[in-house]
């Protein structure tokens, strides 16, 4: 379980990862030092995984995102898992129950890009595409109480 302060760290945490140690400690009432002892207890116990950034991919040019349904045709499924894996625009996936196995986040600068990722994947799958029009909801934390 989390206390309050575990929880305002992993708050601070998710909005800026490059807060200073001193920033940290200043803003949920502690010393550095046991800032910092928390801070390695979180990650001790798994529940603090990694230290990331979060970019805009339109600024890199990639101004379309897709949301992609793929189910696999009979004996396929590693294949095309793999298919997945070694696909460079495709940023996140999720292997989930239901009839499709795998649902991908691709950004793509075209939709020509788009096209040809999808080829490659419909010789050894299903797949439904969507486009995605905005985000509501961006990635955030759960409820942490």
């Amino acid at each position: 379980m989390l206390d309050a302060v575990d929880g305002r760290l992993l708050d601070l945490l998710a909005d800026n990862a490059r807060l200073s140690l001193k920033e940290i400690a200043a803003a949920v009432g502690l010393s550095s030092p046991s800032a910092a002892d928390r801070l390695r207890k979180l990650e001790e116990r798994g529940v603090l995984d990694r230290y990331t950034i979060s970019i805009n991919p339109p600024a890199l040019g990639y101004f379309l995102q897709a949301i992609v349904r793929v189910r696999p045709m009979p004996g396929q499924l590693h294949i095309v898992e793999k298919i997945i894996q070694e696909t460079p625009e495709i940023v996140e996936c999720d292997k989930v129950t239901g009839d499709d196995c795998f649902i991908a986040r691709i950004y793509v600068r075209s939709m020509e890009e788009l096209d040809g990722i999808l080829d490659r994947i419909a010789e050894r799958a299903q797949t439904n595409t969507s486009i995605v029009k905005s985000s509501p909801v961006k990635r955030r934390l759960p409820p942490l109480s």
